[in-house]
């Protein structure tokens, strides 16, 4: 099986009057992801939600100088990054079904690398 990085992206706008009632309702949404993942016969092997994108900090690395450290995330975007899941599913088909019951706003699904001695990156 393959496995796959659910990136979710979302407005964080929905954090500004979240009640705590509501909280709850957004993680028993995730929670029946993970149960329609386990169904499926995939697994998720880990994630996280992250904090807002305003607690970000980037490091850019600078070719014959220091690394330069900045506030903030990297782009400026309306959607930021909200959190991840890392999916093992049988193959892309699969991960793409998954990642329509992702209760979020924009879920892209990346394949992630094979980087054992043995293994060698795709185009």
């Amino acid at each position: 099986m393959a496995q796959y990085m659910f990136l979710l992206f979302d407005s964080e706008e929905w954090y500004d009057n979240l009640t705590a009632e509501e909280w709850q309702q957004a993680m028993k949404l995730h929670g029946a992801f993970a149960e329609a993942v386990e169904k499926a016969g995939a697994r998720i092997l880990g994630g996280e939600a992250l904090e807002r994108s305003s607690t970000a900090s980037t490091v850019k690395q600078r070719q014959g100088g220091e690394p330069l450290v900045t506030d903030g995330p990297f782009i400026e975007t309306k959607e930021a990054l909200g959190g991840f899941y890392v999916v093992e599913a049988r193959d892309l088909d699969q991960a793409l079904e998954l990642a329509k019951l992702c209760p979020s706003g924009n879920v892209e699904v990346r394949p992630v690398m094979d980087t054992s001695a043995d293994s060698q990156p795709t185009a």
